[in-house]
């Protein structure tokens, strides 16, 4: 069945058709919205002052004047007469009234009429018309910072210009410095004032070897010289060797082969390969190659560098082997790879902030070295747990580290050795140990916050304190009225 189109309604002012999006009604009738208006005096309508009659529209003044009741008491005001019909109106058509031409070498030189001072612009010592400063061949509408004086007497664009009266060849199109002026279409504005210039080729001159251009044996010159490696080479001859892409400074990559190559032939044929390194993250890149070829290429490289074994004491704490500068990791003095870099009892990847160097010269978490060698007792697990009550488990460094020197008479109350600015704590009457600094009672380690310095010289929490010197009896216990005793 063939197409057949809907129908659309006609405009009855231009005969057109009308489409929704456009259409004014009117009598019935559909127009266009440009087309709403006055027949007489090319008012726009709307709905509220639009009169049809017959598929003609008017306002309201100019149907009155031409339909409406004509004589005395119909005109402007009450009282007057009206003989109007709207005749003057009706607009004939006038010709344009033609300016007479100027004299030979006087007027415009595009239209031959008189230029006045006020629509005047200047090229070659000639007056032009606004409205003719124009390029001859574009008509570009151009001024005094864009026209270009041709040699036959003209005035162009820039453009234009360059093709007709411009220098043909290679390195001469407006476009890019590396394109070749020889469009075919511009051979028609090819005109006899430009100058001429010899097709040479300069791969036909052939250098010395090892001067010349590395890709033809040409010699090179300064105006089509591109710079790799220290080499020159001719523009059209710097392209990548496998997919002859053209290349720039940006993209050109090196080869060990003194050939120059793109990016992605430079990675498919020397960059690493296998699992990872195709063009998105987990794919495995073997385009191009075999095994064969990654053995004559390349040398082989252990990736498991815990199989290099390193002297004792200068390896890798947890597997001994040897650590590169690539994989380096520094702990308490120490190197370690970065995939042994993990807490000992959980096994989760550190860094420098997360890790916590433990008395056993291994490293932890944080959460796991709390576990291990962390303060115990009521406060210190997750409030109000209680972690534990028995002293059994506190590590048996905790208190009693072991420090370096002799003891001193004004040292630490509690281990006896001297107290320096870095690690002291300060209570009413002695100076301790930052570590040191806790209940002689629960060990809950203490602050200038929470500290009471009990009349036997040791320190107490406020807990602690309060059961050993507090006051005892009615209403002093844990809540208002209770006794308490301890």
């Amino acid at each position: 069945m063939p197409f057949v189109p809907v129908e659309t309604p006609k405009c009855p002012a231009c005969g057109k058709s009308v489409y929704a999006a456009e259409e004014r009604v009117a009598g019935g009738y559909k127009f266009h919205k440009t087309c709403f208006k006055c027949s007489m005096c090319n008012k726009a309508l709307d709905s509220t002052n639009c009169t049809e009659h017959e598929k003609e529209l008017f306002c309201k003044n100019c149907h009155g004047r031409k339909y409406g009741p004509k004589g005395y008491g119909f005109g402007g005001g009450a009282g007057c007469l009206s003989m109007d019909s709207g005749a003057h109106l009706n607009r004939e058509f006038v010709p344009p009234k033609i300016p007479p031409k100027a004299p030979d070498g006087l007027g415009c030189p595009r239209c031959g009429i008189y230029v006045y001072a006020a629509e005047q612009m200047l090229a070659r010592g000639k007056g032009y018309h606004r409205r003719c400063f124009k390029c001859v061949q574009c008509n570009k509408t151009l001024d005094s910072t864009l026209h270009c004086d041709g040699p036959d007497k003209d005035i162009y664009c820039r453009g234009c210009y360059a093709q007709k009266f411009g220098a043909r060849g290679y390195g001469h199109i407006g476009i890019s410095s590396m394109g070749l002026m020889s469009d075919i279409r511009d051979c028609e504005w090819q005109s006899e004032m430009a100058p001429k210039t010899a097709a040479i080729n300069v791969e036909q001159i052939q250098a010395p070897i090892g001067e010349g251009c590395p890709r033809c044996g040409g010699v090179v010159f300064a105006a089509e010289q591109v710079l790799s490696k220290g080499r020159p080479w001719h523009r059209k001859c710097f392209k990548c060797r496998d997919c002859t892409k053209t290349l720039d400074s940006i993209i050109a990559c090196d080869g060990p082969d003194n050939e120059v190559y793109c990016k992605t032939c430079y990675g498919k044929k020397w960059g690493p390969h296998g699992y990872g390194f195709a063009c998105g993250s987990s794919f495995l890149q073997t385009d191009g190659i075999t095994e064969e070829d990654i053995g004559s290429q390349r040398p082989f490289v252990c990736p498991d560098t815990t199989s290099i074994k390193a002297p004792d004491g200068e390896g890798c704490p947890r597997c001994g082997g040897a650590v590169f500068a690539a994989e380096l990791q520094l702990s308490k003095g120490k190197m370690w790879h970065r995939k042994c870099f993990n807490c000992a009892r959980c096994h989760r990847p550190l860094d420098s902030v997360l890790a916590c160097d433990g008395p056993d010269d291994n490293i932890y978490c944080k959460l796991c070295y709390a576990k291990l060698y962390g303060p115990k007792g009521f406060g210190y697990g997750h409030t109000p747990t209680l972690v534990s009550t028995n002293y059994d488990y506190t590590p048996s460094c905790w208190g009693s580290i072991d420090r370096n020197g002799q003891k001193s008479e004004n040292g630490c109350p509690r281990c006896g050795f001297m107290v320096f600015a870095a690690e002291q704590m300060k209570s009413k009457n002695n100076v301790w140990h930052k570590l040191c600094f806790y209940c002689s009672e629960c060990r809950r380690y203490l602050d200038s916050t929470n500290l009471n310095d009990g009349p036997d010289g040791n320190i107490y929490c406020r807990s602690c304190y309060g059961k050993f010197y507090g006051p005892k009896g009615v209403g002093y216990g844990i809540g208002a009225g209770t006794l308490t005793m301890a």
